[in-house]
C-alpha cells in the first residue's frame, strides 16, 4: 500500500529485500585454524645438545655428556616425528637439535679414544722391537748392545763402572747409557727410568753418589738428537733395567755380571 505521495508504507519497508552497494547477500569470512605450537621436545633436545657439546671434550665429565646427548637425540627425533605429522612446528629446530647431539657423541668417542691411548702409552711405555744382538729376548742384552724402541729411540748401556765407594764407604755401581732419537717426535729421558736389579731380583732406583760425574739427569730429546750420561746405584748390580713406564714394566734389560 502506498501513500498519496507514492512512498511505500512502513509495512512495505519492513518486508523489502535489503541490498548493500548493489552486491548480493554478504558472506562471513572463512575462519582460520589456530597456529600449531612449537615442538617443546625439539627445544629441550637442542638445549641438551648444546650442554653436551660444550662438555664433550672434558675428561670424566664427558661420560655424563654422552648420556645427555643420547637423551637429546631421542627427544629430537621424537620432536621431529611430531613435526612431520603436522602436530607441531619447528622442523629446522628439531633437525639442528639432532645434529648437535650426534656431534656431541662423536666428540665424546673421539676424545675418550685419544685419552685412553695416551693413558695406555704412559702406563705401558714404549716396546722394544729389535736389538743390535739380533735377539728378541730383550731381557738379556749384553753391555754395548742397543735396543730400538717402537717410538724410534735407540737405548744403549755403553759401559759399567764397578768398585766405586760412596762417602760412607758403601759400594756403588755406575752405568753409562745413551739415547739416540731416530723417531719424528720429541721424547723424554730420565735417569729414574732406569733400575738396578741384584742377583736376588730386587730392583733399586738410582742413588746419590758424592763423586758422580757426567750424570744423565733428565730432559727431552728432539728428533735426531742424542744424549748420554752416567747413572749410579747402591751395591752390586746384576742387571740394568730400562723401565720408562708408570707401571714399571721392563722394556729392556742388560746383563752386567
Amino acid at each position: 500500500m502506498s501513500t498519496s505521495t507514492g512512498q511505500p508504507t512502513s509495512d512495505q519497508q519492513a518486508y523489502a529485500p535489503q541490498h548493500s552497494s548493489g552486491q548480493g547477500v554478504q558472506h562471513n569470512p572463512p575462519s582460520h585454524e589456530p597456529a600449531r605450537p612449537r615442538s617443546v621436545l625439539a627445544i629441550v633436545s637442542l638445549v641438551a645438545g648444546v650442554i653436551a657439546l660444550s662438555t664433550s671434550a672434558i675428561p670424566i665429565v664427558n661420560n655424563a655428556a654422552a648420556f645427555l646427548a643420547f637423551v637429546g637425540v631421542v627427544l629430537g627425533v621424537t620432536g621431529l616425528v611430531g613435526v612431520l605429522r603436522g602436530k607441531k612446528r619447528g622442523k629446522v629446530l628439531a633437525i639442528v637439535a639432532v645434529v648437535v647431539n650426534v656431534l656431541a657423541i662423536v666428540v665424546v668417542v673421539a676424545t675418550q679414544t685419544m685419552y685412553s691411548k695416551a693413558i695406555d702409552d704412559a702406563t705401558s711405555g714404549p716396546a722394544a722391537t729389535s736389538s743390535t744382538q739380533g735377539t728378541t729376548d730383550f731381557s738379556n742384552l749384553s753391555v754395548g748392545s742397543s735396543a730400538t724402541l717402537d717410538n724410534g729411540v735407540t737405548v744403549t748401556v755403553d759401559s759399567v763402572q764397578t768398585g766405586l765407594s760412596n762417602y760412607d764407604g758403601s759400594p756403588v755401581t755406575g752405568i753409562s747409557v745413551s739415547y739416540t732419537n731416530n723417531g719424528s717426535d720429541t721424547v723424554n729421558f730420565n735417569e729414574y727410568d732406569w733400575k738396578a736389579e741384584d742377583i736376588q731380583g730386587a730392583q733399586r732406583s738410582p742413588t746419590i753418589y758424592t763423586n758422580a760425574s757426567g750424570e744423565l739427569g733428565s730432559g727431552t730429546l728432539a728428533a735426531g738428537g742424542h744424549a748420554a750420561g752416567n747413572i749410579y746405584f747402591d751395591g752390586s748390580v746384576a742387571k740394568a733395567v730400562y723401565a720408562p713406564s708408570i707401571s714399571g714394566n721392563t722394556t729392556a734389560a742388560w746383563n752386567l755380571s
